[in-house]
């Protein structure tokens, strides 16, 4: 009796550019977190440089764990690394969904360890001595300065992200139960909260809101020199405001 023939598996062990751009891009469609989606886009193609100027590397464990020295090699914080390589894990995963990689080097590529790391970082940030300095820096007659305050105080007040802040329009500003508050907020993650607004915080936004005339869409507008405000508030504009008010130490001008 004729033994059958066993299929042998045409999976590709090197991957082209094409096909880690098509994994990569089927890795962002998939996340709904603009954040997320950015963190993910960076790690990934900090690792397609990486891995194209090697000659020849083969997409398995063993490049991975090199990868990963490299990265140590580098200086990077341990959060750092561990970020790196989960992007190159789910990029192993998509690659292997689509048939571009084997089952099973994609299940050694899982199996490779992040960084360990020791204790926690105590984090860096504003004593309420210095937020009260940086509001101060801040307020002024110009319409610029009643804007600054108002995002300071919002972010100071409510504890938003960036992303958050910039994204605030006048819906989701509302009284509840006699308090204002910032309801169904979407966060990272797509988490919803809703977050109260202390009354110096809202004074502060009121301020912002008649003096500039914005009533609908998103709150904070970008403000031309003369005085008049224009299109949607940014990060970048956002990032110029901190690094004038933020205070010069090391960490916060970054």
């Amino acid at each position: 009796m004729r033994k059958p023939r066993v299929k042998p598996n045409y999976r590709r062990r090197v991957l082209r550019l094409r096909d880690l751009d098509h994994s990569k891009l089927q890795i962002l469609n998939s996340l709904r977190s603009p954040a997320s989606r950015r963190v993910y886009e960076y790690a990934i193609d900090q690792f397609i440089a990486w891995y194209c100027s090697e000659p020849r590397l083969a997409f398995n464990r063993i490049v991975v764990v090199r990868y990963r020295m490299y990265l140590e090699s580098r200086g990077l914080a341990a959060n750092t690394i561990n970020q790196q390589l989960a992007a190159v894990r789910r990029l192993a995963h998509e690659a292997a969904d689509s048939g571009l990689l084997s089952p099973e080097l994609a299940a050694g590529i899982t199996r490779v360890k992040g960084v360990k790391q020791l204790g926690f970082r105590s984090g860096n940030w504003l004593s309420a001595d210095e937020s009260s300095r940086v509001l101060q820096r801040a307020y002024g007659p110009h319409l610029r300065a009643k804007r600054d305050y108002a995002m300071l105080a919002i972010l100071f007040g409510c504890g938003l992200r960036r992303s958050e802040l910039v994204g605030l329009k006048f819906d989701d500003v509302q009284m509840r139960q006699g308090h204002w508050a910032i309801v169904d907020l979407v966060g990272k993650g797509g988490h919803i909260r809703t977050v109260p607004i202390p009354a110096w915080a809202k004074a502060a936004l009121d301020v912002w809101v008649i003096a500039s005339g914005v009533a609908t869409g998103r709150i904070f507008r970008a403000v031309a020199r003369q005085e008049r405000y224009g299109a949607e508030e940014s990060r970048r504009t956002w990032f110029g405001m901190w690094s004038e008010l933020a205070p010069k130490r090391q960490g916060y001008c970054t």
